[in-house]
Parts: C-alpha cells; structure tokens; sequence
C-alpha cells in the first residue's frame, strides 16, 4: 500500500498541475500530472474565485458601485486565466456556427482571428456575466457575495472534467489531446468536490447552480459531438464561461 507521504506528494502535484495548467499564476517548478489532475480543478476554480473575492470586498470598502466592482472582478479573472477561457469560447462560437462540415469547424476554431460569432458569443456571455454579478454585489449581503465567488469559481470548472472525459478528442492534436482523457472516477472525483466547495460559500443555493451549468454543459456537449464529433480545448473553455453565467445568473435570481 502507498504510504501517506506518496499520496500527499501526489495530491500536491495534481494541486500544482491543476493550477498551471488553468491559470498564468506564477508557480515553483512541478511535475504535470496531465488529465488526471482534472480533479483538482474545482480546487483551481475556489482559489481563483477566494482572489476574485478579496477584489470585490476591497472595492466595495473603497465605496466602488457593485457595476465597476463587477468589471473589476471579471477583469482580474481573465487575468489570471490569461483569457483561456474567454479564447476558447469565441473559438467554439466561429466553429460550431461557422461552418458546414466538421473539418471546416474544426479548422475555423483553430483559427486565431476571431469572427463575428466569436464576438458576439465574448459580448454577450461577459455582459450577461457582468449584469448577474453585478445584481448579486448589490443585493447579496457582504460576506454571501463574496463566498459565492469562490463557489462559481469551483462549480464553473466541473463540466470542463466532465466533457473532457465523456467526449473523445476531435482533433487529436492541441491542448486537450496532449493533456489527455481523465477518466470516469476523476470526472465523478471533480464533480463532487466542487459541489462540496459550493455548498460550503453558497448553501443550498449551490443545488439549483448545479442544475443551471448541468443544462448548459449537455447542450454544449450535445452541440459539439453532433458538429466536431467531440470535444476540444476551446469546447472546455467555453463550457466554463457558460458554467460561470449560469450559476451567477441563479445568484443573482435568488438575491433578488
């Protein structure tokens, strides 16, 4: 049997991988654990949304309206992230909706210039982002704002584990394929902990953000085998962006 110090080694390098891989934060030297450090990536997510927290209460001390704290906030996310997943979900919209056949898709998504579907996709998702995150600082109280942050952070980063491990690769080059395909257990593993980290930041209000990004992560994975024939690393980022609007947008319906 593993002794304790190989499964916290272990742990550890997954932690690490998790975080290199979803984030531009700078980190010491590490080992990759590839796919299977899909587990830890809700843990990525909480950490993110504890940081996106801190930007929100320091502007909301400094007496900034909660529309300029929200900029703020999605603004220091992307940062972090260095737009990865806002760059996979303006790639999806061109190539699911840009073309005819699922080789043009997928050469359309690998494409860097963005289209008019990639830009309307950014606008509109960031906006509806925005308006719910702005709804939820200035109805939500204090410290309920703020630990539904870090639950966003960590349910928003499920479906990517979720769809990398119930889609084949359609590409069989890029990112997703070189980390690999996480498996069932690791999906499940990812599942649960981020639905443990938002009912511990957000209550039971996390059970209905639950079913919010579950809807929106079937109907993209739907949306991507029935025209790519799987998924991609742009198919991953966009389910976040939509996970994240999704369960912001419960939020903000319940803080009203």
């Amino acid at each position: 049997m593993p002794d304790l110090r190989d499964i916290t080694a272990r742990i550890l390098r997954d932690i690490l991988s998790a975080f290199g891989l979803l984030t531009r934060l700078p980190l010491p030297d590490h080992q990759t654990s590839g796919a299977g450090s899909a587990w830890a990536w809700p843990l990525v997510g909480a950490g993110l949304g504890g940081l996106a927290a801190l930007m929100a209460g320091l502007g909301m001390w400094l007496g900034l309206t909660p529309g300029v704290v929200a900029v703020l906030v999605l603004a220091l996310g992307a940062a972090m992230t260095g737009g990865l997943h806002e760059d996979g979900l303006s790639d999806t919209a061109d190539g699911l909706f840009g073309g005819w056949t699922p080789a043009r898709r997928l050469e359309i998504m690998k494409d860097s210039r963005v289209g008019s579907y990639g830009v309307l996709a950014l606008v509109l998702v960031t906006l509806a982002r925005w308006s719910a995150l702005e709804a939820v600082l200035a109805h939500a109280s204090l410290w309920g704002s703020l630990g539904s942050l870090i639950a966003v952070g960590a349910l928003a980063r499920v479906p990517m584990a979720v769809i990398m491990a119930a889609l084949p690769n359609a590409r069989g080059s890029g990112l997703s394929h070189a980390t690999g395909r996480p498996s069932p257990r690791v999906a499940l593993v990812a599942a649960g902990l981020g639905l443990a980290i938002a009912l511990v930041f957000a209550g039971f209000t996390a059970l209905p953000m639950l079913a919010a990004l579950a809807l929106t992560t079937a109907l993209l994975a739907r949306s991507a085998r029935a025209r790519i024939g799987g998924q991609t690393g742009d198919i991953l980022g966009a389910s976040q962006q939509l996970a994240e609007a999704a369960c912001l947008a419960v939020l903000a319906a319940c803080a009203d």
